[in-house]
């Protein structure tokens, strides 16, 4: 199904499945609805299985929406309670399509438990209320975390789902992936069709193609990452600065605070330390799991000064995490929300898309791990693998199983809506629109839904690198005006060139006498190695070329 088409049954009102691979677009579309539902004033919930993945879509946690917590069944009484409190009961209510981000890792029960809820606030036997909902994710990704001896029920397992009978809106285009070797890979994966030359030509990544990336590595346990972002730290000049979280309130509350916080109780940190936020905050321009790099400490309170991968400098404030009942905070903890990323966990990198990435698979102990962890990267040429054990690429039978029935259902539902004109189709979406209480949105009316770090940004970084370049100025000019690096720089201009944004000759100026003097060089060397990775051409001329000069090159060469 295109993404056009899974549009057009969103917009029906019915509920929905919305999957597919990672990269097909389900984020995009997710963004286009509801630009579609705010222009036509249909209010809606934008909520996640996890609080990372919340901050992907710009919304919060089903179980905080929901406000079922950490509770693992509902009585009576709690569903009374839920009821009865005023935000919780005006949210719900006033909500007329649900949204659920990253569905595989929703347990069955607590999908079951959210049903309870919403029909008894909304005082209905409908299942979830009456709301419109729609699941999107791929159950192919990590799967919900059990306790030990709890049996996992996946989502589409629970009696809500089966009682919602979603729609299934199934994304076959490919949007992230550029390397068809690559995709042959996750597609053999997801089939559980894995055989000996899939883990040779996995054993055959043991190099990262881009010089200029420093990559982020993928474990599958803390205690590795912990590990690395210790001895990369120590690897650092200079004595680190520490950062210690402080707190408020019940002790007992302030300990599962500070157990749950991303943030450590004790940061410490350096110059040059990578970094990954861990909070939201719209208005100083990060959000949680933005990655960064550390470029110093506040002159005034010692604060640490980050660089975002997009150029952005923020000085890092503490933040704080609370406790809140009936409007009083019970408890709080303050720290800094930062904490060290040269690694991360696969299960943390879900929803990432990483240029480059070293992976250990070496531990890998749950069905998806090996499938998340690998999809997190665009190609092969940025792919290295540090481990791998025999059974990282497991996928559950149940899963591959189910997959098929997706898709099956997915053509029936596209066949269907193929034979509808126009004008029936448009009639469904108007009907829906006004029994919400909204109206159909005139042409044009309908903007972009941008993502969390772009609604902060008043304009995108490229935008200014681009005007930047058609004014004539050099890629060192601009990165001195911007500060930021020269090697970030290039990567906006190849980006730029690459999806049409400007031409080659709008970067004719950068073409100095030197690198006139090597022009015909650097053309031999691509045509003998190619152009898919940087250090071949660089080795090819002997190593006496800069890469700044071989990015120029290749510039030039692939738009000719």
């Amino acid at each position: 199904m295109t993404q056009s088409e899974a549009l057009d049954i969103l917009k029906t009102g019915g509920n929905v499945f919305l999957t597919g691979e990672p990269g097909a677009g389900k984020t995009y579309v997710i963004n286009q609805y509801i630009a579609w539902l705010e222009a036509a004033g249909v209010p809606v919930a934008v909520t996640a299985s996890t609080g990372i993945a919340a901050t992907h879509i710009g919304g919060m946690t089903l179980h905080a929406w929901s406000r079922i917590g950490i509770k693992d069944q509902l009585n009576a009484r709690d569903l009374d309670s839920i009821a009865s409190n005023e935000k919780a009961s005006k949210r719900i209510n006033k909500a007329k399509v649900l949204i659920i981000d990253e569905i595989s890792m929703l347990d069955g029960k607590v999908l079951d438990m959210v049903d309870q809820v919403l029909r008894t606030v909304r005082q209905t036997p409908e299942v979830f209320g009456g709301l419109q909902v729609v699941f999107v994710g791929d159950f192919f990704q990590l799967p919900p975390v059990t306790k030990q001896g709890e049996v996992l029920r996946y989502a589409f397992e629970s009696n809500a789902w089966q009682q919602a009978r979603p729609l299934v809106g199934y994304l076959n285009e490919q949007y992230r992936q550029e390397d068809e070797l690559f995709l042959g890979l996750l597609k053999s994966i997801r089939q559980n069709d894995v055989d000996e030359s899939h883990y040779t030509l996995l054993q055959e990544q043991n190099e990262i193609a881009y010089p200029d990336i420093e990559p982020t590595r993928l474990y599958t346990h803390n205690a590795d990452v912990d590990a690395v972002n210790a001895d990369k730290l120590a690897s650092l000049d200079g004595n680190p600065r520490r950062f210690s979280m402080s707190g408020t309130g019940n002790k007992q509350l302030q300990q599962g605070l500070a157990k749950n916080c991303l943030s450590p109780e004790t940061l410490e940190l350096k110059e040059e330390a990578m970094v990954v936020c861990t909070k939201n905050n719209f208005e100083a321009g990060y959000v949680n799991g933005t990655l960064a790099r550390v470029v110093a400490f506040d002159g005034i309170e010692g604060y640490p000064v980050i660089e975002t991968t997009e150029g952005k400098r923020i000085t890092m404030k503490p933040a704080s995490w609370e406790v809140v009942e009936d409007k009083k905070v019970l408890a709080a903890v303050e720290q800094i929300p930062l904490r060290l990323a040269w690694a991360i966990t696969v299960h943390k990198s879900q929803g990432m898309s990483l240029d480059a990435a070293e992976i250990d698979l070496s531990k890998a102990f749950v069905f998806g791990q090996g499938y998340v962890a690998l999809s997190r990267v665009r190609n092969l040429a940025g792919l290295k693998m540090l481990g791998m054990s025999s059974t990282a690429l497991r996928v559950d039978p149940k899963i591959v199983e189910q997959d098929a029935r997706f898709k099956t259902e997915s053509e029936l539902a596209s066949n269907a809506f193929a034979q509808m004109d126009e004008t029936e189709l448009t009639k469904m979406h108007t009907s829906f629109v006004e029994k919400c209480g909204g109206t159909m949105p005139k042409e044009g009316e309908v903007g972009e839904r941008s993502s969390s770090f772009e609604r902060v940004q008043k304009e995108s970084t490229y935008e200014q690198t681009k005007q930047l370049l058609l004014a004539g100025k050099t890629v060192r000019d601009i990165a001195k005006e911007r500060k930021m690096t020269e090697n970030t720089i290039w990567s906006h201009v190849e980006k730029l060139v690459e999806s049409g944004t400007i031409t080659t000759g709008d970067v004719a100026h950068l073409k100095t006498a030197e690198y006139d003097a090597v022009a015909k060089q650097l053309e031999a060397a691509m045509s003998a190695v190619g152009v898919e990775k940087l250090k071949p051409i660089y080795e090819h001329c002997d190593e006496e070329i800069s890469y700044d000069l071989i990015r120029l090159g290749r510039i030039l060469y692939t738009q000719r």
